[in-house]
Order: C-alpha cells, then structure tokens, then sequence
C-alpha cells in the first residue's frame, strides 16, 4: 500500500458522520449535525424530553462526592489530617475516573497545581494525565477496522498488544506503518458522545439557573460552558484535531525548540489519529529530563514563549497543555502532542491583552480600567471612577516591588475578590485563557517554586511593543513613553532592556522601524514631542555649562557660589539614562554601532529630518533670545537671580528698571 502524504479534501470543521458511527450516539443521533459541531438547543431539546436520564447521571455525581465529602469529615472527627491521607486521594482520584471524561479533565487540571492541592492528592490525580483505564482492544480494534476500511494489521507492520497511554478522550497504542514510519495511533472511548452531552446539559442548566437566582454572579457562565463544550466536541473528532496540528506547526513551527509531530492522513479519521511517534520524557518529570543534560526550567521558558506567542501573536492557541502533552526531546526541543482542545482569540483581544499587561506592570490603572472595557470585562457605559481606586488596591499590593512578584493565580485571586464588588463579568473567551495559562504556571511551579510566569512573559512583550508596527501597540508605546509632555527614559530603558532577552529580537529591525515611524504621518505627535524635548535638553546643558563656567569665575576671584538648580540634578539623571540605553544596545545581539552610520545621510536627507532640525533651532533661538533680553534689563544681578535666570524663572520686580 502506496502512502499518500496528502490529507483528504474535507472542509474545515465540516467532518460528515457515516451511518456506522451512529450507534455510539443512541438516538440523540437523529438530532446531530452531519457538521459535527457543538448544538446546544439540540442537546437541550433531546434531554428536556428525557428527564429519567438526567436525574440518573445527578444521582452518580452527588453520591460518590457526597460519600468522599463525608470522608474527609470523619478523618477531621478523629483528629486525622485529609490533607495527608493517601485514602482519600485515592478515593477522589477514583471518583473522578468513574464520573467520565468531564471530570477527568477537571483533575487534570487540579494535577497541575502543587500550590492548591496537597502533594498525596498531586501524584495520585497526576495519574489522570495518561493513565486511565483501558477500554478492550477488541473494541479498539474493531473502531480501528470501521475508520480506516481494513483490520489495524493490515494497515501497521507492528501494533502494540496493549495501549501505552490512556487519556480522558482516547487511547494511545504505539505501532509502525507499512513504509516503516513509528506511529502513535490514538483511538477513541466508546459511548463518549452520550456522557459528553449528558455532562454538558448538566453544567449548562445549572448555568442558566445560577445566573438567573444567584445576583452576585456576573460572570457569563452559560457562554463558558458553551465554549467548553465547543472545544470538547472538537476534541472528540481526531480529523479536526489534525488540521489543528497542521495548523499549530504552520504558525509555531518556526520556533526551533518547538516540535510538533506529523499527522499520516490516510490513517486518521474521527475515531483514529495516526501521528508520529515522539521518544521524550515528560516535562514534570525533572530527574530525568536533567540527566539527559536539558535543563528543565528552560524548557518551561520555551513553553511560556510560545504559549504568548499563541495568545498575543496569531490567537490560535493550546487550551490544555497539561504535561501529559508536553515532552521533553533527546535533542532538548519541547514538544506539543496533544491538539484537540485549541481555541481562538481575536486581535482586538490579543492587542487588548497586550495593553492590559503594560499598564499592570507600569501601575497605569486608569489605563487599566479601559482595557477592562476593551477586553469586555467591563460595560462600555460603566462608571471607572470608583473602580480605577480598587484596582491600584487590588494589584498595587499583588505586584508588590517588581514583575517578578506577579503570578497568574495571584491576579485571578485578587480579580475574583473585587469582582462581586464592581460589574465585572468574565467573557467566555477568557476562561480558556485563564485554563491554558494558569495550567503551565502550574507545571512550571511544580519544577520550580518561584517560577513567576509574568516575569518571564515581558520581555516578550516589551518586543512586540518596540516592533508591531499596529496603531493599537503604537499607541500603547507613546502612552508608555510619554506623559505631561515629557519623555519618560526610564521606561525605554525598561523596555529595551527586557526586550533584548526576547527570542528572535531584531534589534536592527527596530531601530529601522522606529526611525520609520518617527518620520512618517503617525509619527507627528512623537516629533513634536521629541523637539521638545531636545531642545529642552540641549538649552539645559548650555545653561548648566554657562552656571558651571560662571561659578568657577566666581570662586577664582572671591564672590558667592550660586546653589545649583535641581533641574540641573535632574538633567544629570536623564544623561544617566541615556547612557544605558546605550550600553544596553551595545549589550543587545545582533547590534552593531557601524551599521548606523549609513543611516545618518538617509535620515537627514528626509523632509521630516529638515524640519524638525529647523523647529529646534528656532526653539533654541527662542529661548536665548528671553535669556538675552532679561540680561540686559537685569539690575539685581545676585546670586539667588541668577539661579532663576538660568531656569527661565520672572524675577522680582526690583530686579528691573
């Protein structure tokens, strides 16, 4: 059998179900799309007719949870501690393998928290990330034989005699194709779809009902459950989670310690992924991803850069990156395996994210306020007076002294306190956000407790401030960089300083882009301010050299020194300023002085160049000219008015004829 290297011609998110897959459906079969998507008014109409149903599947969630809560009260009666006992994690690590995938996924990601859940409970819900219990091969196979039109032998040259991996959704059986190629061959649980739907209609009424009773809930609970929901219907259809594979490495494949395997179409349909068989190691397992010489928290990185890349740069991002889906290669690349629940952002959100972590980390909250309304945490008519004081609360004291004191749970804490007190709802969008990135935090503390995602997330951040050419980032820029007129040194600093850690940082494409910018239409507000500026600058250091020069003279013959201004001081630290930024651009890969040179003559040969040159000089004249004229009119020339000669300050009326 030739292997055909082509996917099959299927419309995106279009997938048909055949008649024979219909039986694992029962009859709520007749009510699916042959599109395959979510359907929340199908699902609702199919289980409003069946009551019996739903009031079965409440009896299986609320007997076990209440028998395991009822546990953990009598081990508190007889003065034992719940939190240590290896009983009850066992029990709930049970219970949530019985209750289906729904809450498996709900361990899965209480097994990435070692700061919320107590080290005996950790290891035994970390089990849920690929060791559930197997469904038979029988029935493996015979899905195997429905999908892909022959017997798995007939397709694999070798098949392992038992699953190596089993997941909330499928099974992982490890074989070798015909043409000699290592495969990982996924199938999927039978009866899924039913506990799927089941569960859903569950949450989702409950939804509804806690938003219409409970007043304190502002949060769109029905829209999350919605966009769970959507995902895990994807989830469960392994041809859409090849596309998303394809997809994922076509947007992030560049990144050259990211490696996402190859999906074998002919062998893939909705029941049965065929992909690449990946050797590595997994990432929490730290003993032995450092004895292969690979320094486990720098894989983390790897995977905090790309998952910002995901969230701020295309939007199409990983929503579970459990580390049952992460691998640690011989090679020291990280890999991504798993690719059924992937969502996606909007640009006005990615840029609005963006924004939002500027001005959190530059303690801007008005501006913090705002973004709240872009990112639709927040209405558009609501009153941001009383909330800007909350948040410069809320998050003045969660930043503490640095970046490097913020964490994702620190700010969903803090968020989840003030929102009962101020309009905030949580958008569905959100949620798997919040999921993904709370999730990797929580791999990355689990291998290194002060671990600090944020921290870690700014340097690329300050890149895509100092390179996206887009008006939203521009504008974030000038506000960052400008305020009351004056430039704001410190900040580039910051920026350019935390910017030059950022993977694949062309500082040279900065520097062209900024000149660009500065000297193109847009850039009007950022010339008028830097002429400004310059000619502020350049006025104050002739006067400072003039008060220097002229202190001196007076020393040498015995008159009173004049007090130096503090705008003197205060000029001397902008100089300082300055003086990084240029050790920091020396500092920077791939920056070389020499290749500004050539610039020079392009940048003064631009209209924009001519005038601002021309507008600094007449600033400069101007404001020598006022000097000049009080000299002449000046009478009491003493020190203490010489001092507000030199600031530009009026004088006393004596001072004048």
């Amino acid at each position: 059998m030739v292997e055909s290297t082509q996917r099959p011609q299927t419309e995106h998110h279009s997938i048909r179900i055949p008649k024979s897959h219909q039986e694992d459906l029962g009859p709520i079969s007749d009510l699916l799309p042959e599109t395959w998507r979510y359907d929340p008014d199908l699902i609702t109409t199919y289980y409003h007719q069946r009551p019996w149903l739903i009031l079965g599947r409440l009896f299986m969630i609320a007997f076990p949870l209440l028998g395991f809560v009822l546990g953990i009260w009598w081990d508190k009666t007889r003065g034992k501690s719940p939190k240590s006992s290896r009983k009850r994690a066992i029990q709930l690590r049970e219970i949530l393998t019985k209750l289906g995938p729904t809450y498996i996924k709900i361990g899965q990601a209480l097994s990435t928290r070692p700061d919320l859940v107590p080290p005996i409970y950790l290891e035994e819900l970390t089990q849920l990330q690929d060791q559930i219990p197997c469904f038979d091969n029988e029935t493996a196979y015979r899905f195997i034989e429905e999908e892909l039109g022959t017997h798995p032998r007939e397709i694999y040259s070798e098949f392992s005699s038992q699953p190596i991996a089993a997941a909330s959704l499928g099974q992982v059986y490890q074989g070798r194709l015909k043409t000699g190629e290592e495969v990982a061959v996924k199938v999927q649980r039978p009866d899924l779809v039913k506990r799927i739907t089941l569960d859903v209609y569950i949450m989702r009424s409950l939804s509804i009902w806690a938003q219409k009773n409970i007043t304190r809930i502002r949060s769109d609970l029905v829209g999350i459950t919605d966009e769970f929901a959507a995902r895990i219907f994807e989830e469960m259809n392994y041809a859409q989670e090849g596309e998303n594979a394809e997809k994922f490495a076509e947007l992030y494949g560049y990144m050259e310690e990211i490696y996402i395997p190859k999906i074998y179409w002919q062998y893939t349909a909705r029941r049965v992924l065929t992909m690449e068989w990946i050797n590595g190691t997994k990432l929490t397992n730290i003993q032995a991803v450092e004895a292969q010489g690979i320094k486990a928290t720098h894989l983390v990185e790897i995977g905090v850069e790309c998952s910002l890349r995901q969230l701020l740069e295309h939007g199409f991002f990983h929503a579970d990156p459990h580390p049952g889906n992460l691998l640690a290669m011989k090679d020291g690349r990280l890999a991504y395996l798993d690719f059924g629940m992937m969502s996606n952002i909007k640009p006005y959100q990615r840029y609005g994210l963006i924004e939002a972590i500027v001005h959190l980390v530059n303690r801007d909250f008005e501006a913090l306020a705002t973004d709240y309304v872009k990112l639709e945490f927040l209405k558009e008519d609501t009153d941001l007076r009383p909330i800007v004081p909350a948040l410069t609360n809320v998050f003045g004291n969660a930043l503490g002294a640095s970046v490097a004191e913020l964490n994702f749970k620190s700010i969903t804490d803090q968020m989840s306190a003030m929102m009962y007190e101020f309009p905030f709802r949580v958008p569905a969008y959100y949620a798997l956000i919040i999921r993904s990135m709370v999730t990797l935090e929580g791999i990355a503390i689990g291998i290194d407790p002060n671990f600090k995602v944020l921290s870690k997330a700014y340097p690329y951040v300050a890149k895509r401030l100092l390179t996206d050419p887009s008006p939203e980032l521009r504008n974030s820029l000038k506000d960052l960089l400008f305020k009351d007129d004056s430039f704001r040194w410190n900040r580039l600093e910051n920026l350019l300083r935390n910017a030059k850690d950022s993977q694949d940082y062309n500082i040279e494409k900065v520097v062209n882009q900024a000149i660009d910018f500065i000297l193109s239409e847009r850039g009007v507000f950022i010339r008028e301010r830097l002429i400004n500026e310059i000619v502020k600058s350049v006025d104050l250091y002739g006067r400072k050299t003039w008060f220097n020069l002229s202190n001196s003279v007076r020393q040498q013959i015995g008159l009173e020194v004049a007090k130096t201004p503090t705008e003197f001081v205060d000029n001397s630290e902008t100089l300082e300023h300055i003086k990084n930024i240029w050790q920091i651009l020396q500092n920077t890969k791939g920056f070389e002085g020499k290749k500004l040179l050539p610039l020079v003559p392009q940048i003064l040969s631009r209209a924009e160049t001519q005038q601002m040159g021309q507008k600094i000089a007449e600033g400069l004249a101007q404001k020598l000219a006022a000097r000049l004229i009080r000299n002449i009119f000046l009478e009491d020339f003493t020190p203490q008015n010489q001092e507000k000669v030199a600031l530009n300050l009026p004088l006393p009326k004596a001072a004048f004829w």
